[in-house]
């Protein structure tokens, strides 16, 4: 069974960074796929960035493409959101997902993934 700890984020000033770390435990020798989701006080949860794990391949919204980027320790199941240039639009609380298959097509939905973590609030200010 699926299980997934993360931890990092917290507060920083705008154009600054901050990481996100994500560990799948239970995952097959495949890997699990993951994913990275946010949630503002007044938007809906979006999703933000993902990772198919058997190939490697790597997703980002528009939002955050070129300024955000998904590192991962293929061994561990484990990887890290590294968020650069920040902006007070990125404030809000960052849950990571994993599904038990170790594909996913776009990884940006979340039907895609089964298993959440306990969220990580980001707050960026000016």
């Amino acid at each position: 069974q699926v299980q997934v700890v993360q931890s990092g984020g917290g507060l920083a000033q705008a154009g600054d960074s901050l990481t996100l770390s994500c560990t799948a435990n239970g995952c097959s020798a495949s890997g699990c796929a993951m994913g990275w989701f946010r949630r503002a006080p007044w938007k809906r949860r979006e999703w933000v960035a993902g990772v198919s794990w058997s190939n490697g391949r790597t997703f980002y919204d528009i939002s955050v493409k070129g300024r955000f980027t998904i590192s991962r320790d293929n061994a561990k199941n484990a990887m890290s959101l590294h968020m650069n240039n920040l902006k007070t639009d990125d404030t809000g609380v960052y849950f990571c997902a994993a599904s038990p298959r170790s594909n996913c097509g776009e990884c940006m939905g979340p039907y895609e993934f089964e298993v959440w973590g306990q969220g990580s609030q980001v707050t960026v200010s000016t």
